[in-house]
């Protein structure tokens, strides 16, 4: 695991090595133990590097023994013997054990067809001395980021924004479109970044561009539904073990210690099941919880770790250290985040990072398996749509009922409200970009400032959002329940899961692995029939119903819960004034992009209860953090010349 910067110039002046070191710097958390640098002319890339296999062969970046293909890559490659073997075979000898080695030997003899033979999470750059080109590649569900920004006729790239901020000249203006991607869903909507020069390289794609600044941009791997009818439920229940075993024994390949996060939930307690089956050693198995509240999974998560024989470490979260710490969270990210289980994350890899280096979590199971209450809620909107909309004027008389003094009431008409808008939706695809929002169009029409909102909110249908991420995808030829969990697989897991999963742990020298994200099992998984993963009620059937025998009856948690924050609970406490100056002592109340009067009203009917505002208001105080640690100055928005700092 590593973080990763470099620049081409294509065509223009030599890159300092000095520059190259600077990048890779800003990023020494994602990589402690080691570091190196390549410079060739107008080229230069390095890294920082977190040893986790072949910690003494291991240094990059590595060349092929001729000296015309150089490497720098963060992440893993769980397969990387089984490659190197058959590379064995075909003539190729191996200087060091390491994956990156077997990485770069991979593109040597395969070239691009290399891509899809790894099993892993990464993201690589790999220089062409020869043709004096460089191909970029990241992992086909987007595990690991890397970004890119073309200035000046060159194009540069890092693990993190940041790493991008010490080439000289470069600009990094905060873009508009990205901060209503923020407002609307608590995160910017990939490939778009908060800075109009900087975009991520997509999940499954790789990138190659030469000394005629032309890149050609080409997908190598692309989620498909392609469902299967002649397989049996236990034939579905057998393979899903199988497969979920082969994976998580993979990515136990480690020199380091490896273990696991825990919640009371299906996901973490079958990858942590699987751990202890195969370790020789107790897994050391983490969990946070939030004592007092509505939403601590501690109990359940200790029953899965004794009956496991897990060492379980616990940490209790209080909403004041919550408050406290919220900077230092939002520090871990380049940009924005509200992501709801950030805080605990972040949290989590910290304590786990003074035990182990490494530690596998139950992350992705929910997109490919079907266990999100939104998906079901998707689906049974979908149900009821020609009946709602044929009760249209009648049910939409609650739109204009007032608040009362009953906190129940207020919220299950603003869920009544945002159902029948979802009901009037197209399809599944636009009640993705509908349910997944943390505010509603009419929230954000009285939180945007007025000039803002005309600017953002009429030309961000949930329909242009389906067209500008989903078009390539067959949309209208998959059922509800496909649709839905195709964006949760292409927008929300790379922007969103997947970037908080890597941000916040990479802040603690930590790497997470995601067993369930094995592209060729959530192949597998897109080719089980819909009742396998949403069968009635219940998400996850095929999962829930292969770790059965491994745990105890009842020692699940009743409900999903996961990794969150009881943002309800806490914001109606001294949380929401920590969120509160957070807002407005930043300088982002003078941002030019919300209403303050808008704001204050927020705050308030989320105090007395006469709505839920918690997650906006959470986005709020997050977007005042980020503007105080980011921005040098303040400007208006749509002028934004504001320089990005870095930490």
């Amino acid at each position: 695991m590593c973080g990763i910067a470099g620049w081409y110039r294509r065509g223009g002046e030599a890159v300092p090595l000095e520059i190259v070191t600077r990048q890779c710097d800003t990023i020494v958390h994602r990589g402690p133990n080691d570091h190196g640098a390549l410079v060739d002319g107008n080229f230069g890339f390095g890294m920082r590097r977190l040893s986790i296999i072949d910690i003494a062969g291991g240094h990059q970046p590595i060349s092929t023994p001729d000296g015309r293909y150089s490497i720098v890559f963060n992440g893993e490659i769980y397969n990387h013997l089984e490659l190197r073997s058959e590379l064995e075979a075909a003539g190729v000898r191996f200087a060091t054990r390491s994956d990156t080695e077997t990485l770069l030997a991979a593109f040597a003899h395969w070239q691009d067809d290399a891509w899809l033979r790894l099993d892993g999470m990464y993201a690589v750059a790999i220089w062409d001395r020869l043709n004096r080109s460089l191909t970029l590649a990241r992992d086909p569900l987007g595990i690991k980021p890397l970004y890119l920004t073309e200035q000046h006729g060159g194009i540069a790239f890092a693990s993190e924004i940041r790493a991008l901020r010490p080439l000289p000249g470069h600009r990094f203006d905060v873009d508009e479109r990205a901060v209503h991607d923020f407002f609307s869903y608590g995160h910017v909507l990939r490939p778009r970044t908060i800075f109009q020069q900087v975009q991520s390289l997509q999940p499954g794609h790789w990138l190659r561009t030469g000394r005629d600044t032309e890149t050609h941009l080409e997908a190598f791997w692309k989620p498909r539904f392609q469902v299967r009818s002649d397989v049996s439920e236990q034939e579905c229940i057998e393979e899903m073990r199988t497969r979920l075993r082969a994976s998580v024994k993979r990515q136990m390949l480690a020199d380091v210690p490896v273990g696991s996060f825990l919640s009371g939930g299906v996901d973490s307690a079958a990858v942590t099941a699987i751990m202890a089956e195969i370790s020789p050693q107790p897994v050391k198995a983490f969990t946070v919880g939030f004592p007092g509240t509505s939403i601590d999974e501690t109990d359940a998560a200790s029953r899965i770790a004794r009956h496991l024989g897990c060492e379980h470490i616990v940490l209790p979260l209080e909403p004041e250290a919550a408050g406290t710490l919220l900077p230092a969270v939002q520090a871990a990210f380049d940009e924005p985040c509200a992501a709801t289980s950030a805080v605990p994350h972040w949290h989590l890899s910290r304590l786990a990072a003074q035990h182990v280096k490494v530690v596998l979590c139950g992350e992705g199971s929910d997109e490919i398996f079907g266990g999100y209450k939104r998906q079901r809620t998707a689906m049974a909107a979908a149900k009821w749509a020609p009946y709602l909309n044929a009760l249209g004027p009648i049910v939409g008389v609650l739109d204009h009922l007032p608040a009362t003094a009953s906190q129940r009431w207020n919220y299950l008409r603003a869920n009544i409200r945002r159902f029948r808008q979802s009901a009037a939706l197209e399809n599944s695809a636009q009640r993705f970009f509908a349910g997944t929002q943390i505010s509603s169009p009419w929230v954000r029409e009285r939180l945007y400032d007025r000039d803002f909102f005309a600017r953002q909110e009429s030309a961000r249908s949930v329909a242009a959002l389906e067209q500008e991420h989903l078009s390539d995808f067959g949309i209208d030829r998959l059922d509800p329940l496909q649709q839905f969990m195709l964006a949760d697989l292409v927008v929300h897991m790379p922007s969103s899961l997947l970037n908080r999963l890597d941000q916040t742990s990479m802040a603690h020298s930590l790497e997470a692995r995601v067993p369930f994200l094995s592209h060729g099992l959530v192949d597998w998984a897109m080719s089980i029939p819909n009742d396998m993963k949403l069968r009635g009620k219940t998400g996850k059937y095929v999962l829930k119903k292969a770790v059965a025998p491994w745990l105890e009856n009842g020692g699940l948690s009743t409900r999903k819960l996961g990794f969150q924050l009881p943002f309800a609970e806490w914001f109606r406490g001294d949380f929401s004034q920590f969120a509160r100056e957070a807002w407005y002592d930043s300088g982002a109340s003078s941002s030019g992009f919300l209403d303050s009067r808008g704001v204050d009203a927020l705050f308030e009917e989320h105090r007395v209860g006469a709505a839920n505002h918690g997650r906006i208001l959470y986005a709020i105080a997050m977007f005042g953090c980020w503007w105080e640690q980011s921005l040098l100055g303040s400007t208006s928005a749509g002028s934004a010349t504001d320089v990005y700092r870095t930490s």
